[in-house]
């Protein structure tokens, strides 16, 4: 055994600790470059980090990045193993080889895999941005050798039937972004009201007026053919400041009356010395503003911004009228409900019982009950919570008939026609 305590001995020891070092690299850049946050590197490459700014160039192509760092890392763990097992052989003899096996087992799982790692994990950014210059010249150097194992790796998936998507990982930030949201309110990280605001402001794309908008069954209107006097109070003891007028039937909307437009030109109007009577309101209508019923909050959010205005009629497939929706009501979807002084308070809200159920008004909307109670109710099918009901009873319930469906029970309280009023809720 002493004899083979040799020059040899020292330097496959010495090459063995250099191979060990090298696979801590490849195993540490490995696990800092997928890990890192792009966020973070573009932040810091903004601020003039070229490593940062390597790092992005290199985790544009995960797949050439994992191929060559991978390949690098098996070429020296099976080096540094095959050295070890002529060293222990030579030293052991036959023994030798599961000596080798057991020694190098722990050395490459200590300090080549989760020590690098576990440093990598908790600084992924800096890492990355150290480990990008070696691992871009890496990945130069194999790129023919990667070229080719990707091209064999991407014909077996094939066959079985599996297809590569260089882009997946673009198309999948908005529900990354959405899932470390939704995973740091539950561990506490982020407060419900941040959480509720993040992801109504990234839902805007996926939703559409149709789901927010006034019911036409709600729309305070004014007639084209009232007397001016008559107008001007409707609009005055009106709580908004905007009123479609129509002429002949509701469904006939000829035009938008701002309430501060028709006070100052009446007054105007009027101290010019007319009778007040003869003032056409239709003067100082605006256009109306039609929106389709499909139209994507996101979309209608630009629009109004666009144009510089803060209301729109909803119209469906035929033109008929469905609804309206402001500008604030795309806001309340992001912010929350948002009250003034002019706002009645209303009691639809949810009100909690002894019982552990929930008083709601059937108008109250799914989305809205599911943010304020942390519920998860399905809104494929319905707006409203009564709706829900309907969808699933498939008729409409008599007043304390009792449902059970999505782990809830629901009893219709009160009913007024064929609206549900009000619905007690309770969990099951």
């Amino acid at each position: 055994m002493e004899v083979g305590l040799d020059t040899g001995f020292w330097i496959s020891c010495a090459a063995i600790a250099a191979l060990l070092v090298l696979s801590a690299f490849f195993s540490g850049s490995e696990t800092a470059l997928t890990a890192a946050s792009r966020g973070k590197l573009r932040s810091r490459a903004d601020k003039g980090d070229r490593g940062a700014d390597r790092a992005l160039n290199i985790t544009e192509d995960n797949e050439r990045l994992i191929g060559s760092v991978l390949l690098g890392n098996n070429l020296v763990n099976i080096l540094a193993t095959s050295l070890a097992t002529a060293m222990f052989t030579r030293l052991f003899g036959d023994s030798g080889v599961a000596l080798a096996t057991l020694v190098m087992t722990l050395l490459v799982l200590i300090f080549a895999e989760v020590l690098p790692k576990t440093y990598a994990i908790t600084r992924p950014e800096m890492a990355a941005s150290r480990a990008s210059g070696p691992i871009a010249l890496i990945i130069l150097v194999f790129a023919p050798i990667v070229s080719a194992v990707r091209m064999i790796t991407r014909g077996v998936l094939r066959l079985f039937g599996v297809e590569t998507d260089p882009d997946s990982q673009i198309l999948a930030v908005r529900e990354e972004i959405m899932g470390a949201i939704a995973l740091g309110h539950s561990e506490g990280a982020v407060e419900k009201e941040d959480r509720d605001r993040l992801l109504g402001a990234l839902d805007l794309g996926d939703r559409v007026v149709e789901e927010i908008m006034l019911h036409r069954s709600q729309i305070e209107m004014i007639d084209a053919d009232a007397p001016a006097v008559e107008v001007l109070e409707q609009i005055l003891e009106s709580r908004h400041t905007r009123l479609p007028v129509y002429r002949d039937e509701p469904e006939n909307i000829i035009g938008v009356i701002h309430a501060k437009d028709l006070s100052r030109s009446m007054y105007v109007f009027q101290r010019e010395g007319k009778v007040i009577e003869e003032f056409d309101v239709l003067q100082v209508a605006m256009e109306p503003y039609f929106i389709p019923e499909t139209t994507t909050l996101d979309d209608q959010m630009r629009e109004f911004l666009k144009r510089h205005t803060h209301f729109a009629l909803v119209v469906d497939e035929y033109g008929s009228l469905e609804g309206l929706i402001t500008l604030e009501d795309i806001l309340e979807e992001i912010v929350g409900e948002i009250t003034d002084e002019f706002d009645v308070q209303t009691e639809h809200e949810i009100k909690s019982q002894s019982d552990g159920s929930f008083m709601v008004e059937g108008g109250v909307t799914i989305r809205d009950l599911n943010r304020a109670k942390d519920w998860n109710l399905p809104d494929e099918e319905a707006n409203t919570i009564a709706g829900l009901v309907i969808h699933e009873a498939q008729m409409i319930p008599n007043e304390g008939q009792v449902f059970s469906f999505h782990s809830f029970r629901f009893e219709v309280v009160k009913r007024d026609g064929n609206r549900i009023e009000q619905l007690k809720i309770r969990p099951l």
